[in-house]
């Protein structure tokens, strides 16, 4: 029979291990990235340069849409154009997707945060749209021709479906 104290160290020299295990075990999801997330980023080119930004938070922040660093409610002003763009469709009996949503919003020429850029700017340009105080650095005349030239906001149209 062993002693309580042979067990305990026993018990002691595996928990380690066992943290190290649970660790592994939940690291993919609390990595991962939420499904709006994951597809906007591909949508907006924000992973170009990055083969690892499935796995990169500082890619597109949560406050790109959402008031907190760790998301959810409430949203600021471009994730509220986003949620009311949802709303429109369902009431109207439409089934759109994210991407088709985020396009539309994106087309509307709209600056959610009131700061001078508009949000398809802001999004070219790697700044915040929902936050006034996250403006682009290049001067608005320029950055216009600068987005024209690269394609304007047909850029961030929604991936056609393989065939």
């Amino acid at each position: 029979m062993r002693s309580a104290g042979a067990r305990r160290e026993r018990c002691t020299r595996a928990l380690p291990g066992v943290l190290a295990a649970l660790v592994i075990l939940f690291l993919p999801a609390a990595l991962a990235m939420p499904r709006f997330r994951l597809q906007a980023i591909p949508q907006l080119h924000y992973d170009q340069g990055n083969p690892l930004w499935e796995y990169d938070r500082r890619v597109m922040a949560c406050t790109f849409c959402h008031v907190k660093d760790e998301g959810g409610a409430p949203w600021n002003p471009f994730g509220e154009s986003i949620r009311t763009a949802f709303l429109a469709d369902a009431q109207a009996g439409g089934r759109a997707k994210f991407p088709e949503l985020l396009y539309a919003v994106l087309r509307a020429d709209q600056d959610a945060d009131g700061d001078g850029y508009p949000d398809a700017l802001e999004v070219y340009a790697h700044t915040l749209p929902g936050d006034p105080h996250s403006v682009p650095a290049t001067p608005l005349p320029e950055l216009k021709a600068a987005f024209e030239q690269a394609g304007g906001v047909t850029r961030y149209a929604p991936p056609q479906p393989k065939r």
